[in-house]
Order: structure tokens, then C-alpha cells, then sequence
């Protein structure tokens, strides 16, 4: 595995944004919120592998009572399908992350992936309410699940084994094992590329094209681009473009997130505010600071709708908090129109992990 030193090869300044001057070119209103019960939310996503449904997205959480660990998926505004664990199957399971796939077939329902501190990977297909696999293979708990956007049914693990594995959830194979001398040497927190750019655990990696957008329990997120040399395996540099400062984000495990094509990226703090960024502007360009007065809790984890008109907050507390955009063209309107909900959608589904 490459090691790249914090090198800013170009010589460039780096850019960093500014927090003080929201753009507001985007204005947004809390809407609602839903708080389940008193336990942790750690991850909340949309689902951009099929677009059909687009405007569903889940949350999965912990239990910090011993009762019960969450799994819930939304479909449009008001309608939602619950699903839980129950208390007899596995008392010790917290979900700490999910992910959305497909099978290969077009008609195929929606696969809802998730992993925690068991270790072992559950594919949940949410047509029928069932397991449909149960990944077995890491031998600590899953911190990260991310899906191959060009063939969904193919998704990669990061865990607290020094692992990352990659698995195709058709057949429930585990494909490849990345691991071992030259590898991780610590928990891997999140799945892109091991470099040095931060001082601390990184907890949140995405790619932009080419660079790379991380963060640590440093205040910010950091734009950077790996140069690895070809005739040199295992040496390389980076430059460092840009900084996206969040104010009050020093706790680890706060993660960021973006819309479908990267324009909006989101990530709340430690005091339940959500920091909007224009991703993709040079300097940075603070769109908005979400808040909402009754949100007093650390966001875990946000969620950006497809066109980023619809903004979520996973709080620590177990509530999912709500903004949208105001006077907004309607998210589907060059979509096509939604499939027939989804048979049991009001039912509340006990799935028994014991059985799997």
C-alpha cells in the first residue's frame, strides 16, 4: 500500500473557506425531525444505486440499552418501514454504518447493507423484509460499508481487523482481502487511499474526481490530490488544495456527505449545527449553517438528497432532523415516476439474526 508524504508538490497556497459569510445561494428550512428512542444514530444515507428510488434513504444505530439495534428505511415524506432486531437475537449488535446496492437484475428491490461491532455484514432486501446474505469473513466490528457505483452489487468493507474487504453481495463471495505486511496497522475508519495529510484517526475519505476529500478531529475537512509514483511503488507525495473548516467537529466519527454529483457536501458538529459547503468551489464557499434550535446534540451523519434539496442529520441523541430547500423545483421532476410502494410498508419487521 502507498505511503505519500504531506507534500505540497504544486506550491501552491492552499485555500481555505470561510464560515463567517454564508453565500446563502441556497436557503433552507427545518422541517421536521423523528427521534425513534434514546439510542446513538451513526450512519443515514440515501440511496443513489438505483434510481428508482432515489428518495428513499435509511438510519442505523446502536442500542444503549441492550434492547434492540436499528435499522430504518424511509420512502418518500411520510411513509416509512421500520426494522429491528429484536432483543432475544443479538443483544450485543450495534449498526455503525449501511450502504445501498443492486442485484444485476433491473427489477430487483433495493439491497440495504449493513455492518457493526459484530463484525458480520448483513444484505437486507427490502422487498421481502428478510436477510437475504450474511457476509461472515472480518474478525473485528465494521466501521465503513461504501458500494462500486458502476456495479452495485459489488460493495467493500473497512473494519477494527486492519482489514478491507471486498464482496460481491449476489453471491455473497468474498472477492478480495486487502490486508496483512505493508498493510493498515491500526482500525481502518473509512475506505479511499492511506496517506498522511491528517495528525489524528480519519474517519470520513471520499473522492473528487481525482483528489481525495478527508477528515479528522481537526475542525475541517482537507482537499487533497495523491501523487503516487509509477517507477516508485510505495512512495508518492500529495498537495494539499483546500480547507473547509467545521467549527466544534473534534469528536471522531463525524462524517460527511454529498449529493449525487458532488456539489453540496454536508457534515454537522459536536453543538448540532450542519455546515454546507459548494464542494467544488475554488476558494470554498460556505452555501449555509443549518440549525435547528431544538437540536442540541452531535450529528453523527448527514445525508444529501440527489440534488441536494433535502438536507438530514443523524443526532446522537436517536433523532433525525430535516431541512429543504426553499422554492425548490421538485426533486423527480426529470425522473420517472416512482415504482408501486413497496408490499409491507407499514409493517414493522422483526428480523432474526440468530437464524441467519
Amino acid at each position: 500500500m502507498a505511503e505519500v508524504a504531506p507534500v505540497e508538490g504544486l506550491g501552491c497556497e492552499v485555500l481555505v473557506g470561510s464560515v463567517d459569510c454564508p453565500s446563502l445561494k441556497r436557503l433552507y428550512k427545518p422541517c421536521n425531525k423523528l427521534t425513534e428512542r434514546k439510542c446513538p444514530l451513526y450512519g443515514i444515507g440515501f440511496n443513489f444505486m438505483d434510481v428508482r428510488y432515489y428518495d428513499t434513504f435509511a438510519t442505523v444505530g446502536g442500542n444503549r440499552n441492550g434492547s434492540f439495534a436499528l435499522l430504518q428505511a424511509y420512502i418518500n415524506e411520510d411513509v416509512r418501514k421500520k426494522m429491528r432486531m429484536p432483543a432475544d437475537a443479538n443483544k450485543d449488535e450495534s449498526f455503525y454504518t449501511l450502504s445501498w446496492a443492486c442485484d444485476h437484475v433491473d427489477s430487483a428491490p433495493p439491497l440495504l447493507v449493513v455492518g457493526g461491532c459484530s463484525g458480520i455484514i448483513r444484505v437486507i432486501d427490502c422487498a421481502t423484509e428478510k436477510i437475504a446474505k450474511s457476509l461472515v469473513g472480518h474478525g473485528g466490528s465494521i466501521n465503513e460499508i461504501r458500494t462500486q457505483a458502476l456495479k452495485p452489487l459489488l460493495i467493500i468493507s473497512a473494519s477494527k481487523d486492519e482489514s478491507v474487504r471486498l464482496w460481491n453481495v449476489h453471491t455473497g463471495i468474498c472477492i478480495l482481502v486487502f490486508a496483512g505486511a505493508g498493510g493498515h496497522r491500526n482500525d481502518v475508519l473509512s475506505v479511499v487511499l492511506n496517506a498522511v495529510v491528517h495528525s489524528d484517526y480519519v474517519d470520513c475519505t471520499r473522492w473528487l474526481g481525482n483528489f481525495v476529500l478527508s477528515k479528522s478531529v481537526e475542525h475541517e475537512i482537507v482537499l487533497w490530490e495523491p501523487k503516487i509514483k509509477e517507477k516508485s511503488p510505495g512512495q508518492g507525495s500529495i498537495d494539499i488544495l483546500q480547507k473547509y473548516p467545521v467549527p466544534k467537529c473534534d469528536n471522531w466519527f463525524i462524517k460527511f456527505s454529498c449529493d449525487f454529483h458532488f456539489n453540496q457536501l454536508a457534515i454537522g458538529n459536536c453543538e448540532g449545527a450542519i455546515y454546507l459547503w459548494e464542494v467544488q468551489s475554488s476558494p470554498p464557499v460556505l452555501t449555509a449553517r443549518l440549525h435547528n434550535e431544538q437540536c442540541k446534540s452531535l450529528i453523527m451523519q448527514t445525508a444529501v438528497s440527489f440534488d441536494g434539496s433535502t438536507i438530514l442529520g443523524a443526532g446522537e441523541d436517536g433523532t433525525t432532523w430535516r431541512w429543504d430547500e426553499v422554492d425548490h423545483p421538485s426533486v423527480n421532476e426529470n425522473m420517472p415516476p416512482p415504482p408501486p410502494p413497496m408490499q409491507g410498508l407499514m409493517v414493522e419487521l422483526n428480523v432474526d439474526v440468530s437464524m441467519v
